[in-house]
């Protein structure tokens, strides 16, 4: 953590030249970010290793610390790529087009589906909150990344408002905080939850029962 974050720009303009591999930067760095993400998701920072990253990707330690600066560097851009990702398909369901009720629902049910179809973000979220966030501290981009995703649920509510059909007085980041803790819990826990109290809650149906059920309970607390 006492080691800089470089970024590519920073780096000469032309990345070290490796027999064998095609000059494709873009396609480089997405691939080393999608097998980062496991690995991190996987092992944790410490765990992680740049090695095995490395021969995934059929590249070198060498060719990751160009673009990533060092270990924790990569580490922080799998996290910024996760956010990004997720705040990039809300924005493509737009929901400024729909009714705030319908806009509502499509949010809480994209959170769920995109939380139970991947594990490995719940898995670096889960990681960097056992860092108390220290990492993600250390992004440019924390807070674009992570703005729109409130401005999103701001207009929903504020339409619903408006046409009263929610209740005025509610803070979108707390909306927001418990669509997230809803959908989040029901991967985070899935394991132990299902041991302890019911088998069979990852099943398809029981699934389907239980993203229904938290629709329900985001909506109907906001509706007047």
């Amino acid at each position: 953590m006492n080691e800089s974050v470089h970024s590519a720009a920073s780096q000469p303009s032309q990345p070290p030249k490796e027999s064998g591999r095609t000059n494709d930067p873009a396609r480089t760095m997405a691939g080393i970010l999608e097998v980062a993400t496991r690995e991190f998701a996987e092992k944790g920072l410490s765990g992680a290793r740049i090695d095995a990253i490395a021969d995934a990707t059929r590249t070198s330690k060498r060719m990751i610390y160009y673009y990533f600066g060092n270990k924790e560097g990569l580490y922080v851009a799998v996290l910024e790529e996760a956010y990004r990702r997720v705040r990039a398909i809300e924005a493509g369901l737009h929901l400024k087009d729909m009714s705030p009720e319908a806009g509502l629902r499509q949010l809480v049910e994209f959170t769920f589906d995109h939380h139970s179809g991947n594990e490995d973000y719940v898995r670096l979220v889960m990681n960097e909150n056992m860092a108390r966030g220290a990492y993600m501290a250390q992004s440019k981009h924390k807070k674009e990344l992570n703005v729109p995703a409130i401005a999103i649920i701001q207009d929903l509510y504020d339409r619903g408002v408006a046409q009263g059909i929610f209740r005025p007085g509610f803070d979108a980041i707390d909306i927001h905080a418990s669509i997230s803790a809803l959908t989040f819990f029901n991967v985070s826990n899935q394991h132990t939850f299902g041991l302890i109290f019911k088998d069979g809650v990852a099943a398809p149906d029981a699934q389907r029962v239980r993203k229904q059920n938290i629709v329900e309970m985001v909506v109907r607390y906001v509706k007047a």
